[in-house]
This record gives structure tokens, C-alpha cells and sequence, in this order.
């Protein structure tokens, strides 16, 4: 045999061996020992069920504005004479306070002529009725028939009589007239507006101002079908409102009562408003210790509206798409519920009907859920496993040592 046939020979040789024994090694390794694999049913988070009385709260947005707001004109001319110091813009005033003075001598001259022509014809019917007694005497002294209207003077005191409540009213007027130089307030409130000044003529209607009533305030909420259904009956009752803004970087409340709506649904929104009162918003009073509510401000409301008995309240997160809500049964076994739902807003679900008592809701998610899937509580391992030293703290540990 040649050298070279030698060393080719060689190396698979060695190979060969290798092989065999790999092959026994892995003959003779001892089998591993077999464990049984423990498969933990699903964690999940779930909490009891509670069944309560709810009230349900609508919830809305709108602005205030005053109950009454009118605007001022005059109803006889005159030039102006005088200005109340509160009549200016923002300026408070109270009911039957003369904002506005007009020039009043003629309309004091017409006083005076008008009870002139009211004595007049007073003492044309007192003359006219002496007349009257002395002619009827006349008559029955000379005839005992019947006595004549025109001979007895019944025309001339009829006419006279007329003359006397034409005067009267004349006198009326002119005092209405006079009165009407001072433009009183109608109402406690405030001014919006004012166009008058000082020596201006103003002729009759012309308008000197815009003033709000600041007794009640009101605010339109829009309310939506749905929300009509939670308020009842607003001709029997009237709901409480608690109305909230942001003033000065803290947050302030109101309260009011919802006292009726519009009664036409609004054709643009598909809404239909309802109307809160507020008394005194501007807190002149002193009864309701609160900042002003002043108008034109944007504010939300919280409507007080009826009461549901025996209601799960539940976050909105667990209702499911196909409107099912899981609980788990007092044998750990996962159930899925249909369930009656009475109301849901963005954060919560009310339920009525349809979750056993005895159960708990579940609060996590389940991905692939269905009817009698064995599950465990989160917290239940860490109350009965021991507690394991931290892995970080014994390296840290020996490394101090």
C-alpha cells in the first residue's frame, strides 16, 4: 500500500470513530426525568356587583342670559335735563330708579290747564244741576202733567256730565305726561347700553338705552331625546340644576331648576331647549354667598333628572361590542351575560337586568372568552407564595460584604 493511500485512509478512519462514538454516548444518556406541566387558568381582574338606586344626571352647556331685557325709549319729547349716575354701561340700578330726565315745564303747563278746564266743567254741571232743580219746581207749580225731558234741562245736564269726564281724562293724561319726563326703571337690573346724553332732544320713541333684569337669569340647554326620557315630567316638576364655569382660574357653582322647555324641536340641531332660571346671579342680594354669574357667560350644567331602582353602575370599558358584559360565578368559572342596559354615558353603563348578584364583573381583558373557562383572581399567587428575595439585592449585598 502506497503512502498516499495511507493518509487518505487515515482521516476517515478517525471519522468513522467519531461517529461511533457519538452514537454511543448518545445511547447510552439516561432518559430525562418526565414533569408534568401545570397549565394556570386565565388571570383576570374582576370586582363584585352591586346593585343600587341611581339618580341619573343629564349633563348640557350653554350661556346666560337675562330673563327680561328691554330696550328704553322715550314716550313724550323733551331735551334731556338730567342722567342717573348709574345709568352707564354695567351700571346697577333698582326698580322704579329715574335713570332719565326730560325738560318737563310745558308738560307742567299742561297740568295746570287741564285742572283749570277740570274746575270748569265741575262748576258747569253743579250750575246745570241747580238749573235743573228750579225748572222741575217751575213745572209742577204751573202743570201737573208730564214733565218734558227738554223742559226739565236733561239734555243740558247729560252734556255737561260729558264735558265733566272729557276734562277728567284730559287732566289724566297730562299727569300721565308729566310723569312720562322721568324714565324709571322697570325692573332691578343693569344697563347694557346707553344712548342718551345730557342736552340731547329726544322725540317721542326715540330709545335712550338697553337695560337686563338681573333678578333671574336664564340658561338654554340643548337637550337631546334621550335626555328628555331621564327628566321626566317638566310640567309636574322642576329639576335641580347645578351650573359650573372656570372664573379667575377656579371653579364656581350655581344653583337653579330646569322650569320648562321650548316645546319645538329645533329643525337645524335636531335638539330641543330647555330653560334654567337662576335667581339672583349677580348675588346682590347677598343670599346665595357666591361670585357673580354675570350674562353671557359660558357655563355646563348637571341636571338632577329621575331615579332608577336597583342599577349595576359599571365603568363603559366592560361592556363588550356584541353588548355582553363577563362575570365570573363562585366556582371560577368565566360567564358570558346579556344584559339590559338602562342607560350609557361616555364613562359608565347602567345595568338592570341580566348580571347575577353573586357574580363578579370582570374588569380586564379577555381575548378569546367563552362559557365556563376556569380562571384565577390577580393577587391570589402573592398572597400565598413566599416572598423572594430580590435577585439585585443579594448581588448588591455581597458585593458590600
Amino acid at each position: 500500500m502506497s503512502s498516499r493511500t495511507t493518509r487518505t485512509l487515515i482521516p476517515l478512519g478517525i471519522i468513522v470513530l467519531a461517529v461511533i462514538a457519538t452514537v454511543a454516548l448518545i445511547a447510552l444518556k439516561p432518559e430525562p426525568e418526565k414533569k408534568e406541566v401545570d397549565v394556570k387558568a386565565f388571570l383576570v381582574d374582576a370586582k363584585p356587583i352591586f346593585y343600587e338606586d341611581v339618580e341619573f344626571l343629564v349633563y348640557s352647556q350653554g350661556s346666560v342670559q337675562p330673563k327680561n331685557k328691554t330696550t328704553l325709549s322715550t314716550q313724550v319729547s323733551g331735551r334731556v335735563i338730567a342722567i342717573n349716575d348709574a345709568f352707564n354701561e354695567g351700571g346697577f340700578f333698582e326698580k322704579g330708579e329715574v335713570l332719565v330726565e326730560l325738560e318737563s315745564d310745558d308738560y307742567q303747563t299742561d297740568l295746570l290747564l287741564a285742572e283749570a278746564e277740570l274746575a270748569r266743567a265741575q262748576a258747569s254741571l253743579d250750575e246745570e244741576i241747580a238749573r235743573g232743580q228750579v225748572a222741575e219746581r217751575e213745572w209742577a207749580s204751573v202743570n201737573s202733567g208730564a214733565r218734558p225731558q227738554l223742559g226739565l234741562r236733561k239734555p243740558q245736564l247729560a252734556r255737561e256730565q260729558a264735558n265733566l269726564k272729557a276734562a277728567s281724562a284730559n287732566l289724566e293724561r297730562a299727569k300721565r305726561n308729566f310723569e312720562r319726563t322721568k324714565i324709571r326703571a322697570p325692573y332691578d337690573g343693569l344697563v347694557k347700553s346707553r344712548t342718551v346724553d345730557l342736552g340731547q332732544f329726544m322725540t317721542m320713541g326715540s330709545q335712550i338705552g338697553e337695560v337686563f333684569s338681573t333678578g333671574v337669569a336664564e340658561v338654554r340647554l340643548p337637550l337631546t331625546d334621550n335626555d328628555v326620557s331621564f327628566l321626566g315630567d317638566l310640567r309636574t316638576e322642576q329639576p335641580q340644576v347645578t351650573v359650573a364655569a372656570d372664573v379667575a382660574g377656579k371653579r364656581h357653582f350655581w344653583q337653579g331648576k330646569l322650569v320648562r322647555d321650548e316645546s319645538v324641536l329645533d329643525e337645524a340641531r335636531r335638539v330641543i331647549y330647555g330653560v334654567v332660571e337662576i335667581t339672583d346671579p349677580y348675588n346682590l342680594k347677598g343670599e346665595t354667598h357666591s361670585s357673580a354669574l354675570k350674562f353671557g357667560r359660558f357655563v355646563s350644567a348637571t341636571i338632577s333628572g329621575v331615579t332608577a331602582e336597583n342599577i349595576a353602575k359599571l365603568p363603559r370599558f366592560v361592556m363588550r361590542l356584541d353588548g355582553t358584559v363577563l362575570t365570573v360565578d363562585e366556582d371560577r368559572k368565566l360567564q358570558i351575560n346579556s344584559v339590559d342596559v338602562v342607560r350609557a354615558d361616555e364613562d359608565f353603563v347602567y345595568i338592570g337586568n341580566g348580571l347575577p348578584s353573586n357574580h363578579q364583573v370582570v374588569m380586564s381583558a379577555v381575548s378569546t372568552p367563552y362559557n365556563g373557562m376556569p380562571v384565577r383572581f390577580i393577587g391570589e399567587e402573592a398572597n400565598n407564595e413566599p416572598a423572594q428575595p430580590d435577585e439585585f439585592t443579594n448581588i448588591r449585598g455581597g458585593l458590600e460584604q
